[in-house]
């Protein structure tokens, strides 16, 4: 399971730490294009090739290692922050009111992006003071280092997670019941905390239904009494739907709300 450990969070590490040196090789390999007033374009080569020293071949062995975990980095650190619930909820929002593809999914999933950038602001902080800065300053080697980086991320997730879905998962896992939380794998905490956030959104998102509801039922009974059976309710009732959602401000009653619910 180190293996795993690694996959998830090594890529905050080298990303930070091959940055610098990569834009540096870039910058000294880059060439001129003509009629671009100087402007340099940046290239990056890989070889296995006429390696003399055994810490060049390490520097590219590492890139590739990068590279490779780059493809898995975003689907990673999204399942390990607030990302989940806030997407969710705002999908919920937008089928409640009933605007079909307004908010269009790029906007929902660029503000839940954001929004958790917000939300895990001082994790991200603490990573960084914490692991990036001194494995950068060649203080602490990278074993250290992805362990830092680790704790923070560890703790917003058990601060999230329910008891009863991680000894689920605990179960599942047929592993000897752990003591304290720094006994519990990683690859555990992770569904647990996942499962526990898609709850939390379906209640969130069943207590923005109820208004909604309520309003679609009125508008129905009002078409039913006055014999316009014909009408479709949901035709009548979306105006007035966002007319009530403006005036109670509810951008703002979401949002607000939503980021409270992580502290």
């Amino acid at each position: 399971m180190k293996f795993l450990k690694h996959l998830i969070l090594i890529s905050l590490v080298l990303i930070a730490c091959h940055a610098p040196a990569m834009a540096e090789s870039s910058s000294a390999a880059g060439g001129l294009i003509p009629g671009t007033s100087g402007l340099s374009l940046p290239s990056l080569s890989l070889s296995f090739a006429n390696q003399q020293k055994p810490t060049e071949l390490v520097s590219v062995i590492r890139i590739i290692m990068m590279l490779t975990v780059l493809s898995l980095a975003p689907s990673i650190l999204i399942m390990m922050t607030s990302f989940t619930r806030i997407v969710v909820v705002l999908s919920f929002l937008r089928q409640a009111l009933g605007t079909q593809q307004m908010p269009p999914n790029q906007l929902i999933v660029g503000l839940s992006l954001f929004l958790s950038f917000f939300v895990m602001a001082p994790t991200f902080k603490a990573i960084s003071s914490n692991a990036i800065e001194p494995y950068l300053n060649e203080k602490i080697d990278q074993k250290v280092a992805i362990d830092r980086a680790e704790a923070p991320l560890r703790e917003f997730m058990f601060n999230q997670t329910r008891e009863k879905d991680l000894e689920l998962f605990l179960s599942l896992s047929k592993e000897a019941k752990p003591k304290t939380r720094a006994d519990v794998a990683t690859y555990v905490l992770v569904p647990a905390f996942v499962i526990s956030e898609l709850k939390t959104a379906f209640q969130i998102g069943f207590m923005l239904y109820l208004p909604f509801l309520v309003l679609d039922m009125v508008v129905a009974s009002v078409l039913m009494a006055m014999g316009m059976m014909m009408l479709p309710p949901v035709v009548i009732a979306l105006p007035f739907k966002l007319l009530l959602f403006v005036l109670v401000d509810g951008w703002e009653l979401i949002v607000g709300s939503l980021v409270k619910s992580f502290g």
